[in-house]
């Protein structure tokens, strides 16, 4: 949790706020997704996180995939800006966000995979007609779109 939404957690407690987040899809050079089972919640979601205040979303997708996977991004283009009702979540601690998430696409990266302790339980690259059945709620459209649009390219 970035400095920031750690502040606004202390002054609004669970309640419900917009939360801007930036994440990676990150696919090897066999065309699988890179996926982590959450510690929260035990689904399988890519890397990413919040936003903190006056930081460059490219900077938090990049900062997010190395603290959570080890991994250094190289180049990152623009999958897509997601919101609305299915960016709706509430974690398992009670906290409420509605998310923009800010999502990139990443195929250039560098270093040795290795889970954040204290947030994933597990790193696993997956086939894109293979993903696993219990997905990260806020995050399960994005996947699901991105496995179906380039399934057949790879």
């Amino acid at each position: 949790m970035t400095e920031y939404m750690k502040w606004l957690r202390q002054r609004v407690g669970h309640e419900h706020v917009m939360q801007c987040g930036a994440s990676v899809i990150l696919i090897n050079e066999k065309g699988e997704m890179l996926l982590q089972k959450r510690r929260d919640n035990e689904c399988w979601g890519y890397a990413g996180g919040s936003v903190d205040l006056g930081e460059n979303t490219e900077v938090t997708a990049r900062r997010e995939l190395l603290e959570e996977t080890g991994l250094v991004v190289g180049k990152l283009e623009l999958y897509g800006v997601f919101s609305g009702e299915n960016q709706h979540y509430i974690y398992p601690n009670g906290d409420e966000v509605s998310n923009v998430d800010i999502v990139y696409v990443c195929k250039e990266y560098s270093g040795e995979l290795k889970c954040q302790a204290s947030e994933v339980l597990e790193l696993r690259f997956f086939a894109l007609d293979s993903l696993p059945d219990n997905l990260s709620p806020p995050v399960a459209d994005v996947i699901l779109k991105y496995a179906g649009e380039f399934s057949k390219t790879y």
